[in-house]
């Protein structure tokens, strides 16, 4: 396939999930962009050096029994753009995986940058001898028939959180609204969305924050504490 079609990598490739977290509260995301409850499954946890960054194709997948819902004429796999990050949003209450083994085949074969999924995938192994990158909120014996199907793609996707009493009362975390083409992050940390308007504006703050995290460490290194670094570096 022409790379003369693939959109150009972001420099946001350059900084961790949590440091464009940091830069996305500073714009008053109140997410800050971060996807909760979705891991890195491939590769293996040992590859932790693993980050990919790309823009959005969003696939809604919906129950199987949901025939109002709109159908695909055509697999989604094989309409995933070069460079892409697949991003799957499936039903909550399902334990199915919408995801396996040959659909990485095929994203690889279409070069797609890896997926994420709110929801399951399954057959790991294949996924990581292949060394494609998997997000995910957890795993699945069960394949996607006969539970759910793919509806829409290139949709706004929104992303709600697992509820969890972890909470205690207190107010949900905001969902996150994926607009295909949106810049995707994922590392070993987690999931964030850079919205396309605030690229630029999240790269200039991420090299400012690095830089000032980088004096508090070498003065915390030189025993000064954490208290005073933070203070004389981030004001606080």
């Amino acid at each position: 396939m022409s790379t003369s079609t693939a959109r150009p990598i972001s420099k946001l490739v350059e900084f961790s999930t949590c440091e464009i977290s940091d830069a996305l509260i500073k714009l008053k995301l109140p997410h800050g962009g971060y996807i909760p409850d979705i891991h890195m499954l491939s590769p293996s946890a040992s590859e932790s050096s693993l980050r990919i960054c790309g823009p959005a194709y969003t696939v809604r997948m919906v129950s199987a029994s949901d025939t109002a819902a709109p159908k695909l004429s055509a697999h989604f796999v094989d309409t995933a753009p070069e460079g892409s990050v697949v991003v799957i949003g499936a039903p909550p209450e399902v334990k199915n995986a919408v995801w396996g083994g040959l659909m990485t085949t095929g994203a690889q074969a279409r070069l797609a940058q890896g997926v994420i999924i709110s929801g399951r995938c399954r057959d790991l192994s294949e996924h990581r001898s292949l060394g494609f990158p998997v997000f995910a909120r957890g795993h699945s014996t069960l394949g996607q028939s006969p539970f759910t199907r793919p509806s829409e793609i290139n949709i706004p996707l929104t992303i709600k959180p697992i509820p969890s009493a972890d909470f205690g009362g207190a107010e949900e975390f905001p969902a996150v609204t994926i607009q295909p083409g949106d810049w995707m992050v994922a590392d070993e940390d987690g999931v964030v969305c850079v919205p396309r308007e605030l690229e630029d504006r999240v790269i200039e703050l991420t090299v400012k924050g690095r830089h000032i995290d980088n004096l508090c460490m070498e003065d915390i290194k030189a025993g000064k504490g954490v208290q005073v670094s933070f203070k004389l570096h981030r004001g606080k």
